[in-house]
């Protein structure tokens, strides 16, 4: 394997994400641009408490158009139903993958464990050409998902490409929109250092500790938006936990409202219309 020099990626912007809530009254924690900040990526909600009253009447059926969903749990447990005929239950280490493309319904109700409901969804946007697409879904089994082990330290690849100094790995989720990249990295006191991040765009959102971020400490709650380069060093004392997002960004015109995100105000109108009269998911 090459090691040709490298150029470090430095953190340009740490943002704070914000208690919010959605579904029936489920408490979250909230990232969010929809001006094209972070593109390809949308938003990120994290879902985490040892308190069923926070989260157990779930998100009841609601539609979606134009963009991707990965939903991912830490532990605890989410039941995907949807207008397509799925029925599926994912528990702590798995994923569910949703391109809603023209038209998705689905509902998501949590279950819960010894130590109540952790869980992320990231939404990720559509470029232009794949909006009306054809609606599809995946599941994603914790043991499907590769490793990078290093010296106190795991990095899970839930989809795209990862490497360091020794290994490549590559995630399952093969078709997220904008070639991204999704990794949940684990620190029990160690170090990882990625090779071959050259996107646009790489993020890391800390869920649990402080992480030094390259040479900056991130705490949890905070997202970190990197400057450009294609190395990057993660390392932890103590116990820590972050999501690593990378991918190409559409630099498409976003329009946005509640579960639609299209290009246009003309064609969020579109879309609202056929929610109502029915026709969304034709």
């Amino acid at each position: 394997m090459s090691h040709a020099t490298t150029t470090p990626r430095r953190i340009r912007d740490i943002r704070a994400s914000h208690p919010s809530q959605d579904g029936d009254g489920v408490k979250i924690l909230r990232l969010h641009d929809f001006e094209g900040g972070l593109d390809p990526f949308l938003m990120l909600d994290e879902l985490g408490s040892d308190q069923p009253d926070d989260y157990i009447r779930g998100f009841p059926p609601h539609p979606h158009r134009g963009m991707q969903t990965l939903t991912y749990v830490i532990h605890g447990g989410l039941t995907h139903e949807d207008h397509l005929g799925h029925s599926s239950t994912i528990h702590a280490g798995d994923a569910q993958w949703m391109h809603t493309g023209r038209g998705m319904i689905h509902s998501e109700m949590p279950l819960t464990d010894a130590q109540g409901l952790h869980a992320f969804q990231l939404w990720i946007n559509l470029p232009a050409r794949d909006k009306l697409s054809p609606a599809t879904y995946r599941d994603i089994r914790a043991q499907e998902m590769p490793r990078l082990d290093a010296d106190g330290a795991t990095l899970i690849a839930l989809g795209g490409h990862w490497q360091d100094a020794s290994a490549e790995i590559d995630g399952p989720l093969d078709a997220l929109a904008g070639n991204a990249g999704v990794a949940d990295a684990r620190f029990e006191g160690g170090t990882l250092q990625l090779m071959g991040l050259t996107d646009d765009t790489l993020l890391v959102y800390v869920y649990r500790g402080t992480l030094d971020v390259g040479e900056q400490p991130v705490t949890a709650g905070h997202l970190a938006i990197l400057d450009a380069g294609d190395a990057l060093t993660l390392s932890a004392t103590g116990s820590a936990g972050a999501l690593l997002l990378r991918g190409t960004p559409h630099r498409e015109p976003i329009a946005h409202y509640g579960p639609f995100v299209m290009n246009s105000r003309h064609e969020l109108e579109a879309a609202m219309q056929a929610y109502r009269d029915g026709t969304l998911t034709e």
